[in-house]
């Protein structure tokens, strides 16, 4: 049951992160029905889409530094944990936990990529 409602946690997250990444994959298409106000102001603004990308980029960076830094807080804690009770292992558990972090943090930059290609690329 509780394997369930963590499960249900992250997919929420995930679906969270997912929405607030639209509006920085958000197309700047341009209208063949140009009005005449349109005309005025210059068209479309590319500042809007600029802006919505930086805002979609930082909220999902945001969220993936949220997430590892939970994740390796709880890494440490139970390696510490681990330790606590077993000295003798302190090698391989340390071994562990840090390919882990290694593993969490990489996951992070990954993200970090992704919004530097949403802003400077998209």
């Amino acid at each position: 049951m509780k394997t369930m409602k963590k499960f249900a946690a992250l997919m929420l997250l995930l679906c969270a992160l997912m929405l607030c990444t639209i509006p920085a994959l958000a197309a700047n298409e341009t209208d063949n029905n140009v009005t005449e106000a349109e005309t005025v102001t210059g068209g479309s603004n590319d500042n809007d889409v600029t802006s919505a990308k930086a805002v979609g980029s930082g909220v999902m960076i945001g969220i993936a530094c949220l997430g590892g830094a939970l994740a390796m807080g709880i890494a440490v804690g139970k390696s510490s944990e681990a330790m606590a009770r077993q000295p003798e292992a302190t090698g391989q558990i340390r071994t562990s936990m840090m390919m882990g972090l290694v593993f969490i943090e990489t996951v992070i930059i990954y993200a970090l990529i992704v919004a530097i290609l949403i802003i400077f690329v998209l």
